[in-house]
Formats: C-alpha cells, sequence, structure tokens
C-alpha cells in the first residue's frame, strides 16, 4: 500500500533543490539519505525502470514506492552513491559492494552507517541501501524488546565458555542486530579479560571490543578458512557472520568442540528447521547434542499504529493482504480507520516489535529425538512437550493484546491464527 504522504514530501523537498546546479545530485543524494532516516527505512531501493529509476523505501519491512526520477539525473545518482561507498564508477556490468563509514562529509553524517550494493539488469545498474539502525539503538541485549524468558535466557547463555548459539530466520528478521547486541554484551561482561573475534561477509557494524575480519572469497580467505586460522588467534568467543554451506558449519561445530563459543547466525522458518537443515548439511546428531547450546529463531512484526487503533473504523480488506480465493476465513478482512491517521498515513502499523521462540537441544526428550533423526513435525511436538513456546503462539497473544493484527501475523509467518 503506498504511503502517499512519503512520495509528497520527498517530492515537496525536492524542489527545494536547483536543479541544473554542479550540486544538484550530491544533493539530491544527501537528501534522499536524510529522507529515508526521517522515515524510519531500513533499506533504499533504486530500480532501474525502462523510463526512469524507480525509489522504493522499506518500512517496518515493507517496500513503499515513493517517486520515480527521470532523465539523464538516474544514472548520476547511483554514480554519487557509489562514490561514497568506495565503489568502481566505471564498472556497471557487475555487481558490487561496499560501506559509507560516518568520518564528516556531510552525506556520510547523514547516512550514518549504510551498506551499498549494486547490481547490473535490464535497465541500468539497481542499488540498494542498507540503514543500520542509529548508533544509541539496540546496543544492549535489553534494549531489544525480546520475551522476558527469551532475553533472560540468553544472558545466561552467554555466560557459558563453549557450545554453539545458534540465531535464525529469514532475511529481515534482525538476526544480524541481535549477535551484534550478543557481542556488546560480552564485551560489557568481560571487557578485556576474554578474546571476542568475528568472521563477517561483510562487517555490516563495528563493534569496538571485538576483533573484526571480513572474508575475501576471491583471494581464497572464504569462511571456512578464516575460521580454521582463527583458531590459531587463541580466542574465546568466535562469531561466524553467517552458516551458509556443509563446510562452515562443520568447521564452527568444531571449534566449539575444542572449547570455544560460537555465535552465529542461520536461515532457517523455526527452530526445528534449523536442526533438520543441520542434520541435512550432514552434521552429525551426537554433534549436535555435544556442543549446540540453544537455537533462537526471531520475527519481526509490525506494531499496531497508536493513534488509529482506536479510531472509528470502517470494514474493509486492506491493499496487500488479499485474502484466498474460495476462502471461508475472514481474518483478512480487518477494521481500519475511517479518518486518514497522520502518524501512519493509514497504514494502521507504527513501527515493529520483535518475537521469538527458543529450543533447547539438551532437553533429554529433544536429545533422544535428534539422535533417531525424527522428522520436523514430530520434533514440533516433542519441543511443545518440553515447553517451548513457538513463534505461532506468541503472534496469537500479541493479536489478542493488541500489539498487531492477525494479517500481519500471516504476512510474515505465512499461517493463519
Amino acid at each position: 500500500m503506498p504511503h502517499d504522504s512519503l512520495a509528497a514530501e520527498f517530492s515537496d523537498a525536492i524542489r527545494s533543490l536547483q536543479d541544473g546546479d554542479a550540486e544538484y545530485v550530491p544533493q539530491l543524494v544527501d537528501l534522499l539519505l536524510r529522507k529515508a532516516r526521517d522515515f524510519r527505512a531500513s533499506d533504499v531501493h533504486l530500480v532501474p525502470q525502462q523510463t526512469g529509476l524507480k525509489l522504493q523505501l522499506r518500512i517496518d519491512g515493507v517496500l513503499h514506492h515513493v517517486i520515480t526520477f527521470d532523465g539523464d539525473v538516474c544514472p548520476r545518482i547511483v554514480a554519487r552513491l557509489k562514490v561514497l561507498a568506495g565503489l568502481l564508477t566505471y564498472r556497471t556490468d557487475v555487481p558490487q559492494e561496499g560501506r559509507i563509514a560516518s568520518s564528516g562529509s556531510d552525506a556520510e553524517q547523514l547516512a550514518g552507517e549504510v551498506r551499498v550494493t549494486t547490481f547490473p539488469t535490464l535497465f541500468g545498474e539497481k542499488a540498494a541501501v542498507r540503514l543500520f539502525a542509529d548508533s544509541d539503538h539496540y546496543q544492549r541485549l535489553n534494549e531489544l524488546g525480546l520475551p522476558d524468558d527469551i532475553e533472560t535466557a540468553m544472558g545466561n547463555l552467554l555466560q557459558a565458555t563453549s557450545g554453539v548459539i545458534l540465531l535464525t530466520g529469514p532475511s529481515g528478521s534482525g538476526k544480524t542486530t541481535t549477535v551484534y547486541a550478543c557481542l556488546r554484551e560480552l564485551v560489557r561482561l568481560h571487557g578485556d579479560g576474554k578474546g571476542l573475534m568475528s568472521l563477517e561477509d561483510p562487517i555490516e557494524v563495528v563493534v569496538p571490543g571485538v576483533t573484526q575480519s571480513q572474508v575475501r572469497p576471491h583471494v581464497g580467505f572464504d569462511l571456512a578458512t578464516g575460521i580454521k586460522s582463527m583458531m590459531r588467534q587463541d580466542p574465546d568467543v568466535i562469531m561466524i557472520g553467517e552458516i551458509r554451506d556443509p563446510e562452515t558449519a562443520e568447521c564452527a561445530f568444531q571449534a566449539a568442540l575444542t572449547g570455544h563459543l560460537v555465535l552465529t547466525t542461520f536461515h532457517a522458518g523455526s527452530t526445528v528447521e534449523a536442526v533438520t537443515r543441520l542434520l541435512d548439511m550432514g552434521i552429525e546428531p551426537y554433534l549436535i547434542n555435544s556442543t549446540l547450546r540453544a537455537i533462537v529463531c526471531q520475527r519481526l512484526f509490525r506494531k499496531t499504529c497508536p493513534e488509529c487503533f482506536n479510531q472509528p473504523t470502517t470494514d474493509i480488506n486492506p491493499a496487500g493482504i488479499q485474502k484466498p480465493t474460495g476462502s471461508a476465513d475472514n481474518s483478512a478482512t480487518v477494521e481500519v480507520p475511517a479518518i486518514r491517521c497522520r502518524t501512519c498515513g493509514d497504514i494502521r502499523y507504527h513501527g515493529r516489535f520483535v518475537t521469538a521462540e527458543l529450543l533447547n537441544p539438551n532437553r533429554t526428550e529433544i536429545s533422544q529425538a535428534l539422535l533417531e533423526r525424527v522428522d520436523a513435525n514430530r520434533l514440533e511436538s516433542i519441543a511443545k512437550e518440553c515447553g517451548t513456546v513457538t513463534l505461532h503462539d506468541r503472534a496469537r497473544e500479541a493479536v489478542r493484546t493488541g500489539l498487531t493484527y492477525p494479517e500481519e501475523v500471516f504476512r510474515v509467518l505465512g499461517r493463519r491464527l
């Protein structure tokens, strides 16, 4: 659903710039980054079209079309971002990736910590800008808003001296934010008393107190090689940006087996799915049982807008949430404000909250199920019997308390309440 106020405000701001001025494009990029921050966007997409360059902002996990640029300014916008990120402006035929670190220039100060990637397409280069949270947000575990029981469990898990803590979820679920919060918590707890090292692709946020490294596959420095070499650096805690392949998974679990605490992220839809994926990668059940401390799977849900939640409403099916054809389920039909809300622009959401589920594989019943390689459905049933509160259960409670709407749960989890 387009956020009309975004387009109107951005268009008004552009009119204040002097087209044809030598500084027009740098000022336009500064404006783009500043407005993206103002609108609480996590990502900026510049998508080349046959007739121009489409600007989209991802706000609270959902893309919104803002404006379409036309004319020769389109490639110059992407080129300016490439200059700021230290990319090769003359190479438009290969993907590139870089970072804009705050160091003094107007654009850099406006951007904060950002990652820029480019990708060649049919009509030109597509640029995607990831805007990380402001430096004073989401620094610590207690600032993330995790469920109380999981926050407490995570604090206890970080006291361990060995084992693997696996943070899972799909792209955009906040895994990286959580793993960086864990690193900061370890720095707070131990200071210089423990060696903390990370291996990332790429380094997204600088964490003082952690020795961070970025892999370079083109010179043979990949994740698996980096982990093996890092072991000789005498670390106490190792953070691996992401497990992507069987070799990296094997190295991570071997590192934990030899007395290191390993934090890493993993793409999986649930804690149970993460276990089955590890088994599919060839990680033996006995190795999982002996080294895996916990699996945390998290999601970000949009929060109900506090301004229009109690406004007079009218029943409609909101754009972007389509009820399946022939479905008798009416949960996609919801009440929305009858008047325009200035806070959310009638989107009915403002901000996001995190929720999560935690699987403790060390429970006897779960450990035995792993050794028997039971299927995912049976493993989930056993986990529930052992007291695991699933994402679906927590989402149902969030809807009951008015924290979000049923269709948001369907959008994120793909399941109805």
